[in-house]
């Protein structure tokens, strides 16, 4: 709550600043928003690579069986379903444009530039190293695919243990860093508020970003009473019950904005009210933890898209399908890094350039629709359970 309270103070301060009217104040708001932003696209290429790398890497240490098979399945059902959502209504909803936002990026580097076919061609990596270099997220997307499903297929073996570790090693070391400028925030906020409020009136910001939050939170919603209970329908399974049952986990990830921390919880409500048997519910639900991201995928998507839209690139149906594919991909590698689906979207947007400053006038709103995304979270982590528990009677 004090995080809270701080960034939408920083938010009200940077837009009284930018107010004022100050060349310098101006000056100084754009300089410490580059910063963020250098230190931002710094830090979006280990992000995406090791959050995709790590996750997948523990599937073949997860076993391979049926349970497994029927988990992982219902995980990309609900996942792709989530993000359909967003896409659907972020055309049907359409949010405007917020002003242009000065950023440290080129012509160049600008979003769209280039043809979709020279763009898919681009996606296939002729060069292991380039990728990196050029900040390519979606090179690097299919990289960190294929490495991680590698590792999860190689037998177990002192050498892949050490690879294995490196990679978490990294990871722990990335999140350091990534905690450390998240601490900071606050400053960031201030700058990106200041720029925003120089340049517009009030009004034109609240439509915009009024929009997108209606966007966001209506396809949260839409996933939770009407996608779900629909996926449960069909399997023969009462919605209304299985969401009575798992009440307690639901709204203690709503409270907590931690699906890790709310896990003891689940676990315990899915095997004592729901009658998740044991062996499931111990195999099942500590993997939708980490790979059934559900919110996340939506607002990657979702959030994406505004933010390109803000950065000049035209909203067509081949970007949505396009984006759709990495914000489902990107949740499922989503385990375990601070501020979860906000900070990889950012380090998205930053690894092609698009204005990341717009991320900054989010981040206030974003506590809001994090206990929302949760709490749907868990709810979808409920839902694969009692699919694979009802599909799987015999499951040993």
């Amino acid at each position: 709550m004090k995080k809270t309270l701080l960034w939408i103070g920083a938010l009200v301060v940077g837009a009284v600043l930018g107010a004022l009217g100050y060349d310098w104040l101006n000056a100084t708001a754009d300089f410490v928003a580059t910063v963020y932003t250098r230190l931002f696209q710094l830090l979006a290429v280990p992000t995406i690579v090791l959050a995709v790398i790590s996750t997948f890497a523990t599937f073949g240490s997860n076993g391979s069986g049926r349970i497994f098979g029927r988990t992982l399945t219902y995980t990309l059902l609900t996942t792709i379903a989530a993000a359909v959502v967003g896409a659907l209504l972020y055309v049907v909803i359409a949010p405007g444009n917020l002003p242009v936002l000065p950023t440290a990026e080129t012509e160049e580097t600008a979003v769209g530039a280039v043809t979709y076919y020279d763009h898919l061609i681009s996606i296939i990596p002729n060069n292991i190293v380039k990728p990196f270099f050029d900040g390519n997220v979606l090179s690097l997307l299919l990289l960190a695919f294929a490495v991680g499903i590698g590792l999860s297929k190689l037998p177990d073996s002192d050498n892949k243990a050490v690879v294995v570790k490196g990679v978490l090693g990294l990871q722990e070391l990335l999140f350091l860093l990534i905690r450390w400028l998240i601490w900071t925030l606050p400053l960031g906020i201030v700058a990106f508020s200041a720029q925003l409020s120089a340049q517009v009136s009030a009004g034109v910001v609240a439509d915009s970003i009024g929009k997108y939050v209606l966007v966001v939170l209506t396809g949260n919603v839409v996933q939770f009473f009407i996608v779900l209970p629909l996926f449960l329908l069909l399997r023969g399974l009462n919605p209304i019950h299985v969401l009575g049952r798992m009440t307690p986990a639901v709204l203690m990830a709503l409270f907590t904005k931690s699906s890790a921390a709310t896990l003891p919880v689940t676990m315990e409500t899915a095997e004592h009210r729901l009658g998740v048997r044991i062996n499931i519910a111990r195999f099942v639900l500590p993997i939708c933890t980490t790979i059934n991201m559900n919110g996340c995928a939506a607002f990657i998507l979702v959030t994406s898209l505004f933010v390109m839209q803000n950065g000049g690139m035209p909203i067509t149906f081949t970007t949505i399908a396009l984006w759709v594919f990495i914000s489902v991909v990107s949740a499922i590698g989503n385990a375990g890094v601070p501020m979860g689906c906000y900070f990889l979207t950012l380090s998205l947007m930053s690894g092609i350039g698009a204005p990341v400053a717009v991320l900054g006038i989010i981040l206030p709103i974003y506590t809001i629709i994090d206990m929302i995304e949760t709490a749907e979270n868990v709810w979808s982590d409920s839902c694969v359970a009692a699919m694979v528990n009802h599909d799987l009677p015999l499951a040993a």
